[in-house]
């Protein structure tokens, strides 16, 4: 399934086209397909998506109605809304298309650890960090999300909930967050830490 667009970007593809009855944004009058093993249930407000890793709910706004098809679901938005409330055409879509790919596919966040003795182990449910301090520090992990630990400085959080994956790899995260540095501390496979001069070195500095 191709990966869902990021809802961050939602806002630059809200376009009004003419007549206020044309409320319509370029990603949100577009299709979302229904992969195979994919369930669609609406019970009034409420949206379930139901497939191989799991199962979301999300209500929806009051501006915002879905029509499941076959193979395919629509966003609909209500007609004459002011122009503050268009945006949740294309958001809405964004969000139920990322339920659907969390629930095929899912997400996933990489966090290391950076530091000597800096490791992380599982204690029962709860990930055990040893990270510097006097005392270990534990990290409650809620249901939906799952903690692989590899080679006790590489964290993986996975879940079919996108926002929430993102929301515990965040806790991880400032649990000791990267200094400036040495760079010591947990973060983003993909992060870039910039690093600052120390005192010794911006005095020896012409």
């Amino acid at each position: 399934m191709k990966k869902p667009v990021s809802i961050k970007l939602v806002a630059n593809f809200c376009v009004t086209y003419g007549k206020e009855d044309k409320i319509m944004s370029r990603l949100g009058k577009t299709p979302i397909p229904i992969p195979k093993g994919v369930q669609i249930t609406l019970e009034g407000k409420l949206i379930k998506v139901k497939g191989p890793k799991g199962q979301l709910e999300k209500k929806l706004a009051e501006e915002i109605s879905v029509k499941v098809e076959t193979e395919e679901i629509l966003v609909i938005i209500k007609e004459k809304l002011p122009p503050e409330k268009r945006p949740l055409h294309g958001l809405y879509r964004s969000l139920i298309e990322n339920m659907i790919f969390g629930v095929t596919e899912g997400f996933e966040k990489r966090l290391s650890l950076i530091g000597v003795g800096f490791r992380a182990s599982m204690k029962g449910k709860d990930l055990d960090l040893k990270i510097g301090y006097s005392h270990p520090t534990l990290v409650k992990i809620p249901d939906g999300i799952t903690i692989k630990v590899e080679k006790s400085t590489q964290i993986i959080v996975s879940g079919c909930d996108k926002q929430l994956v993102g929301q515990i790899a965040s806790n991880i995260r400032a649990c000791r967050r990267p200094e400036p540095y040495k760079g010591k501390g947990i973060r983003y496979v993909d992060e870039y830490v910039r690093k600052k001069a120390g005192k010794t070195a911006a005095k020896g500095a012409p």
